[in-house]
């Protein structure tokens, strides 16, 4: 199961990181983009410039080996996500056999699906979706 998976850049700032860990030690973090009113998620206030530039080569090693997946996969994506942007679905669709993959859209949830509305709609789906496909 993914939920709102990062497998892309989404920014120009990514394109940019390689350059500026050289200038720049962190930059403003990024938390709690959720829709629900009242909730929180606990974040980093910086982001350290270094780790945000090991980001494309991580993603890279990933998406190169989607095709290896041999289980099925459920995948819950946020119709309005302002943190992991529409790149990353593409990659992760391009990438994955297409027999192998369910998405469902949390159409009232932003990123952190799983604090937001939509949540008790993925634990549910998710916990199916494991019954359906266990051996």
């Amino acid at each position: 199961m993914l939920v709102n998976p990062s497998l892309a850049p989404d920014t120009r700032l990514f394109l940019l990181a390689p350059v500026l860990k050289h200038v720049l030690r962190s930059l403003p973090g990024i938390a709690s983009d959720i829709k629900k009113p009242g909730a929180h998620e606990v974040g980093y206030d910086r982001v350290p410039v270094r780790a945000a530039a090991t980001l494309p080569k991580l993603w890279g090693t990933t998406v190169s080996h989607l095709g290896d997946v041999t289980q099925p996969v459920l995948v819950y994506r946020s119709t309005t996500d302002h943190v992991v942007g529409p790149a990353s679905m593409r990659a992760l669709l391009a990438g994955l056999p297409g027999n192998r993959v369910t998405v469902r859209e949390c159409a009232d949830s932003y990123h952190v699906a799983t604090l937001d509305n939509d949540a008790q709609a993925i634990f549910e789906g998710s916990g199916k979706f494991i019954k359906d496909h266990a051996g």
